[in-house]
């Protein structure tokens, strides 16, 4: 369940965003200066992907939490917003601490060594907290790209595919109650392929490299992700964009099914129309029971 926010958007102390790779740390970035915030950036050195120069901000090592939290602190910040992805787990080689860390540090290296994503995220929610900064969600400022249920676009779903998103659903709800993925693939009413820590991207350029070679069988198929069980809301929500839909394409897949209203759908327009153009459904669905 979400965490209430304890303060308005539009006070006076700051909004930072820690931007990871993809396009959504950018949307609520602009989403916020239209809502009359200025944002802070954090943005993590070898993950961010973006150009920043028109933001203030500061590249930061993943790793440097102690560099972060004086940061925060030089720029008055008190509510923070986790936004994009993250492809590399910190080294604890290059782990740096504040003071107020030394008591969680046992937790956090537990968690990098040996945690899902979902366990160190918790951990790093509790580490901004232990700051008196506070986590919101990026869909407090941006939740217009929440996936709402239903189909969007021309292409609608067919018999086949209700049973491949309710295999695939199964699938990646058991693949989140493990903290191992958000994402399943079934043909055919069968699971192909689930997520692994490369993403959702590297999962269908695989299928699509195995069906290539005879390795899948064939038939379309569907791509479902869905927001882990027991995840905390305020971060890592299962994402999706035009790339998403090309490689699903390239996959041989008919569809994308995203959990409606814990998943985000970024640049929906082109979303759309990717989608229409290779005969393709997107849809969000609300959470299949398992079987």
């Amino acid at each position: 369940m979400t965490r209430q926010t304890s303060h308005s958007l539009t006070s006076d102390a700051r909004l930072a965003i820690v931007a990871g790779y993809g396009r959504l740390p950018v949307d609520v970035a602009l989403a916020a200066r239209e809502q009359g915030i200025d944002p802070f950036i954090l943005a993590l050195k070898g993950e961010a992907d973006q150009n920043w120069d028109d933001f203030d901000h500061r590249i930061v090592p993943i790793a440097n939490f102690a560099l972060v939290a004086r940061t925060l602190k030089e720029q008055n910040v008190d509510r923070i917003i986790l936004a994009g992805g993250v492809r590399n787990r910190p080294k604890v080689s290059d782990i740096r601490i504040s003071f107020k860390m030394l008591f969680s540090f046992p937790k956090l290296l537990k968690d990098i060594l040996a945690g899902g994503d979902d366990a160190l995220l918790r951990t790093t929610i509790n580490l901004f907290e232990l700051h008196g900064v506070e986590v919101v969600g990026a869909q407090e400022i941006v939740p217009n790209l929440l996936a709402a249920e239903g189909v969007l676009g021309e292409i609608g779903i067919s018999e086949l595919d209700e049973i491949d998103i309710e295999v695939a659903s199964n699938a990646a709800s058991q693949l989140g109650l493990d903290d191992k993925g958000q994402a399943a693939v079934s043909i055919n009413g069968k699971v192909v392929a689930t997520e692994g820590s490369d993403g959702t991207d590297a999962m269908l350029k695989a299928i699509s490299v195995q069906k290539r070679t005879g390795k899948t069988e064939g038939g379309q198929g569907v791509l479902v992700k869905l927001c882990k069980p027991q995840q905390d809301r305020r971060a890592d929500l299962p994402t999706i964009g035009p790339m998403s839909v090309r490689n699903a394409h390239k996959a041989g897949l008919s569809g994308i099914a995203v959990e409606a209203g814990r998943s985000f759908i970024l640049d929906k327009e082109n979303v759309i129309k990717e989608a229409n153009k290779y005969g393709m459904f997107i849809a969000g669905i609300s959470r299949k029971a398992s079987s």
